[in-house]
């Protein structure tokens, strides 16, 4: 046996403290990049990873989308709603019995039927769906006229599952796109002729009664919110992960209408998010690629683009560019995402996913990041729906050119999928970064539509603190008196504020 020399001796031990004194320089959070890096081979310890990361705000969720097929059957069984054995579709009862193989069973039917069970839950969902004669496409946008009724009756226990799945996804905001008028503006709408000029339109809805419609949903809303609070639990010990998320809303209008309701809605849009601070702004739903919107959309474009005049603080966002080669023509391909944020004042796009179709791309690109216009990635819906993906997706050119972009679920009940898929399959398509995880969490809460100041006042290259907090440990338990302050009189800096400090908890792990 060879002993070692005294000077190999000492220079093993020089090493170690080079290397003990190299990770303690390194940061909290280049010792989580690091780990990120280190497992990105292994799927499992990835996932783990993934879903504990602070992912601060789930921007584009459409509500009746975002819960899961289970829910909704027991919704309408405990509504005593039937199901259609041959469309899956509910319908109202009386329902037949159980006991023999029917074709309008009890939903209820089903917990001790596991085909009609299972066949339910592939209808209303992705769940085993396979490419054939029908597309992608065709069967996500016919779930929700399928199990609508369920949704539709029981939209507290509908925002409570939603909200409840992102706590549990380590969200801390999310903004759900929720028609909740229930049809009533449509209903108004019937009640007045279709008038061109905007300005007279407006007028004889207003004068038929929409302020009584708006007070009425924000009636109707927060008895709905103070219910899925009950069903939480919040308050209490037993309280859910979910009652730890702030929830708005963005009032959905159903854009595939006649043009007097689409009107009607968006008027109402734009009066809720003037008159309830629940209601953040508004939004423009139903497939892109069907007739309606693809006759009527320069008209919605110029429908919003006037009642925006009318109420310039209101905040818009759009869905623009849910479209791929094949869809539609390529003519229709060539405009939507510009003419949303030029037209639309659209402040975020939902998807743009085909914006290299757009007529001067680049040119589009450097535009939206000038303007600072975020876009709402939705990536497992946009493969889903419209088969695109990978390299073809164009996540990876928005990031590119400095357009700010944030991570959504879309319709997560739906697509079967949550926040925490979504950044797993952003890390393992696009190689992200855990600071590109970051970079999206915080843009999420800088592009949401809660009130007040950001905590931040340059978000381009790197975050730079507003200077009532700057020089403080972001996140930091103990802020100044000063920050304090500004924390307390703005809602979305105090908001930012929480995820920087779940940030800290985070990597302190690693």
């Amino acid at each position: 046996m060879v002993l070692p020399t005294t000077r190999a001796v000492m220079r093993r031990c020089l090493l170690v403290l080079l290397l003990a004194s190299l990770a303690g320089a390194q940061s909290a959070e280049q010792r989580t990049a690091h780990y990120l890096d280190s497992v990105r081979q292994q799927p499992s310890l990835l996932l783990a990873f993934v879903r504990d990361v602070p992912k601060g705000g789930d921007l584009h969720n459409h509500l009746d989308g975002a819960i899961y097929a289970e829910d909704l059957v027991d919704f309408a069984a405990s509504g005593s709603l039937c199901v259609d054995r041959t469309s899956s579709r509910l319908v109202a009862p009386p329902c037949d019995p159980c006991e023999t193989y029917t074709a309008k069973p009890a939903v209820r039917c089903s917990y001790v039927d596991r085909v009609l069970y299972g066949q339910m839950i592939d209808a209303w969902s992705m769940r085993n769906w396979k490419s054939g004669d029908e597309s992608g496409h065709d069967h996500f946008f016919a779930t929700f006229d399928k199990f609508g009724l369920a949704s539709h009756t029981h939209v507290a226990e509908g925002i409570a599952a939603a909200t409840n799945r992102a706590g549990m996804d380590n969200l801390q905001y999310v903004e759900f796109m929720h028609t909740a008028d229930a049809g009533a503006a449509a209903q108004l709408a019937g009640k007045v002729d279709w008038n061109p000029d905007y300005a007279k339109m407006r007028d004889a809805l207003l004068s038929a009664g929409m302020k009584d419609v708006a007070a009425d949903t924000s009636k109707r809303l927060a008895a709905d919110d103070a219910r899925a609070k009950e069903i939480l639990k919040c308050g209490t010990q037993d309280a859910a992960p979910g009652c730890d998320v702030n929830v708005r809303y963005l009032y959905q209008v159903l854009r595939g209408l006649r043009p007097e309701i689409v009107f009607a809605q968006i008027l109402l849009g734009f009066e809720l998010a003037s008159s309830d601070p629940r209601f953040v702004g508004l939004n423009l739903v139903m497939p892109e690629d069907w007739y309606v919107p693809i006759h009527d959309f320069n008209e919605h474009m110029a429908m919003i683009d006037y009642l925006h005049g009318v109420y310039p603080k209101v905040h818009i966002t759009l869905h623009a560019g849910e479209l791929a080669m094949g869809l539609v023509p390529p003519e229709d391909l060539a405009f939507h995402i510009r003419a949303s944020v030029e037209r639309g004042h659209a402040e975020r796009i939902g998807h743009g996913v085909d914006v290299m179709n757009e007529k001067d791309p680049i040119g589009l690109l450097h535009e939206m990041a000038e303007r600072n216009v975020l876009v709402e990635i939705c990536l497992t819906s946009n493969d889903t729906i419209l088969g695109v993906s990978g390299d073809d997706h164009p996540l990876p050119i928005y990031m590119k050119y400095g357009v700010p972009v944030a991570l959504a679920t879309d319709d997560e009940g739906v697509s079967r999928s949550d926040m925490t898929h979504e950044y797993l399959r952003a890390v393992e398509s696009y190689r992200l970064s855990y600071a590109d995880l970051k970079r999206m969490a915080r843009q999420s809460l800088e592009h949401s539509f809660l009130p007040g100041q950001s905590l931040w006042t340059d978000t381009k290259l790197v975050f730079r603190m507003a200077p009532p907090c700057a020089g403080i440990a972001a996140g930091s338990e103990k802020p100044s008196a000063t920050c304090e302050q500004f924390l307390a009189a703005n809602e979305r800096a105090r908001m930012q504020w929480k995820l920087e400090g779940e940030f800290v908890k985070f990597e302190k792990k690693y």
